[in-house]
């Protein structure tokens, strides 16, 4: 058959529509911590990848996932990587504070918005033109700081202690703290700090119980944070123990065991999801989310880290059908879509609190993102 120049045409038209019509992939680029100190958090945020969803407006989602081993170094060769060869639209991760800072430079120069999923506000404040491309999902360590305050001046705390991460999780934590302390006449007694990878803490904790305080507050997450903890009860510390919203997994409650009863943190509702008042708004979507992961994963596996992750889908999920009307996926105008529509991310209700972001907040949670937990019987225990 014959095809003359009208009927070539008019093919090449039509492919050129049906063209037109189908959209490229998106690629969401996903570096976090599955091993090295950060596992514990690290794994249930690789475990929640898996039960992501793999269209979002009908359109296919791939999930390219490194392990950057809790390494600073790692996380920003994976980084570029995942820019450079794979081509993805948006980064999540990574896991930890001192990974994610150092990605910042990378996903700005390269106009790709970035979703982290480590806690210090320093990742999106100040807001500036680097911080513009980023985003967050877990609370702020100050709006943690302030319920931990909050907890100690209700329970008569008038000395503390604080010894946390010779790195940037511990810095964000003593500087938020220290701040929110002195305004409500708490004085800090003790400074100290230790490696994530430390085996002992000996001459630290000797200095804190020096000090006779009242409390102590320990900067950590994962089960590093279970060390100095461990160390201060063996040697007959019995005031008050707080940890931070980094632990909230079982893992360190199967390394700490027996010392950590008694504790306080602050932490994302999802941790405690089943015990939450019917009528607060996020308890039906963080029971979802925990529904989602321990028929997966078994009973009691759930962890607050993992739901950073599921909350980084739910904002792509918010933001990519919009994105998605203004340029095709693989497309710097897309990339910049697609941050735009993370910033103008309003009343969307996740498992961990209700996102609100704005230009200059890019969190953009309020205070029904937190409660206070207490360590029971080896559980957590909603503190009313």
């Amino acid at each position: 058959m014959k095809i003359n120049a009208s009927m070539a045409g008019l093919i090449a038209l039509l492919a050129a529509a049906f063209a037109a019509n189908v959209q490229a992939d998106i690629n969401v680029g996903v570096t976090l911590s599955a091993t090295g100190p950060a596992a514990s958090l690290g794994i249930p945020e690789k475990n929640t990848v898996a039960l992501l969803p793999t269209t979002i407006a009908g359109q296919k989602v791939n999930y390219i996932v490194l392990d950057d081993a809790s390494d600073t170094t790692t996380a920003v060769k994976n980084t570029r990587k995942l820019i450079a060869e794979n081509k993805v639209d948006v980064i999540i991760g990574s896991t930890i504070t001192p990974n994610s800072l150092a990605m910042i430079d990378v996903v700005a120069e390269a106009g790709t918005p970035m979703i982290a999923m480590a806690a210090s506000a320093r990742l999106i404040e100040p807001m500036d033109a680097k911080r513009y491309w980023v985003f967050k999902t877990p609370q702020n360590d100050a709006q943690m700081a302030t319920a931990i305050v909050e907890h100690m001046t209700n329970n008569n705390v008038r000395t503390v202690a604080y010894i946390g991460f010779a790195d940037a999780y511990g810095e964000g934590w003593w500087n938020e703290f220290s701040k929110i302390a002195e305004v409500r006449k708490i004085q800090v007694v003790a400074n100290e700090r230790f490696n994530r990878a430390d085996t002992s803490v000996t001459g630290q904790v000797l200095k804190i119980l020096a000090a006779k305080a009242d409390a102590v507050l320990i900067g950590g997450a994962g089960t590093p944070a279970a060390l100095p903890q461990k160390s201060l009860k063996e040697k007959g510390y019995k005031g008050i123990m707080y940890q931070t919203h980094g632990v909230a997994n079982a893992d360190f409650l199967r390394v700490c065991a027996k010392d950590c009863e008694g504790t306080f943190l602050p932490a994302g509702p999802v941790l405690v999801a089943a015990q939450l008042p019917d009528a607060n708004p996020i308890k039906k979507a963080a029971l979802e989310y925990v529904g989602k992961y321990e028929a997966t994963y078994g009973k009691g596996s759930v962890s607050t880290f993992g739901a950073h992750a599921w909350d980084a889908s739910k904002l792509l999920a918010n933001a990519v059908p919009e994105a998605l009307k203004k340029a095709q996926p693989g497309t710097p105008e897309f990339r910049q879509a697609l941050r735009d529509g993370l910033e103008k991310t309003r009343n969307l209700t996740a498992a961990h609190g209700v996102f609100n972001m704005s230009p200059q907040d890019h969190l953009g949670f309020d205070q029904r993102a937190r409660v206070m937990v207490r360590i029971e019987g080896g559980s957590w225990k909603l503190v009313q």
